[in-house]
């Protein structure tokens, strides 16, 4: 697999979200971990049970006092759509231009749809999960979670 994989430096993100707040995963370095997820667009259905996944356990995830932010190419008229529709508190972040799927390297299924991909971030911004799975929505908020647990040693 080439690009951002286990073990690498993360990219930095430094972006605005849909809801206007400041996204700069650089700011996180030391204070805590971060989930990246990338998905290939809102309101449609293995992203939406995706988002929705989340969204459900955003709680747990904050106990571990983790960040989830979710990356796709849609603009942020149509994360603040999808946000408020399913009840979406954490940062979605437009990728409308495709860098940060560059960056990041998380590559087109079949050439043309975004790869649904997902990132764990430690506090020292090394890339702890690199995990994709185009169908399986509930996956990659299970193997965040228990990446998240093994780093804080709840596991």
């Amino acid at each position: 697999m080439s690009g951002v994989d286990v073990g690498d430096t993360a990219p930095p993100i430094r972006r605005r979200a849909h809801d206007g707040r400041s996204v700069d995963t650089r700011a996180a370095i030391g204070a805590h971990p971060v989930v990246v997820y990338f998905y290939p667009r809102d309101a449609t259905p293995v992203c939406t049970r995706q988002a929705c996944g989340f969204r459900d356990r955003l709680d747990a995830f904050a106990a571990l006092d983790a960040e989830v932010i979710g990356v796709s190419a849609d603009d942020d008229a149509s994360h603040r759509a999808f946000a408020a529709r399913h009840g979406l508190d954490f940062a979605l972040v437009a990728d409308t231009d495709g860098a940060l799927s560059r960056t990041f390297d998380v590559g087109r299924a079949l050439g043309v749809l975004a790869n649904r991909v997902t990132f764990v971030i430690d506090r020292d911004g090394i890339v702890r999960l690199r995990y994709q799975a185009q169908l399986a929505a509930a996956r990659h908020v299970d193997r965040a979670m228990a990446t998240l647990q093994s780093l804080s040693g709840r596991a």
